[in-house]
């Protein structure tokens, strides 16, 4: 089936690993993911290593961790983890460290921000401002074999 690109924005939910597991939840509920609907819960789904070591859900499913270290992905331990963008790319991108759901739309219709994820089974995120404050989360990546 070849590797597959996603990307999610939602609410910020005080850390990017509360948030991340708040997406899981929102997504596993929906059909959009290939599985879908095999599963009674994502701890089932995440324990059958067969189907996600071969084939993935093509979702943010396929990724359990948020990390906070900035550095490319650097191998096998780094799999099925999203990290945030590096500061500099932010402000290469946005202009600013605290861009807005607006400018990371912009960013993302332009294809150039997707492919700051560049390794299979990991992905970005961008923590998303409004006012000053952090409100939403935009994260992107590639899943799937």
């Amino acid at each position: 089936m070849g590797a597959s690109g996603w990307d999610y924005l939602t609410a910020y939910r005080g850390t990017p690993q509360k948030t991340l597991k708040a997406l899981h939840q929102e997504v596993f509920t929906g059909t959009d993911w290939i599985g879908a609907g095999e599963y009674e819960s994502i701890q089932e789904l995440w324990a059958d290593e067969e189907f996600m070591g071969e084939e993935g859900t093509h979702s943010i499913l396929d990724i359990p961790r948020a990390v906070l270290v900035t550095e490319a992905p650097a191998g096998y331990d780094d799999m099925g983890t999203v990290r945030p963008l590096p500061h500099a790319r932010l402000l290469h991108h946005f202009g600013t460290d605290r861009p807005g759901v607006a400018q990371y739309r912009r960013a993302m219709e332009g294809g150039e921000l997707v492919q700051e994820a560049n390794l299979r089974w990991t992905g970005r995120f961008v923590v998303l401002y409004t006012d000053g404050e952090p409100t939403h989360f935009g994260v992107f990546g590639f899943s799937g074999d």
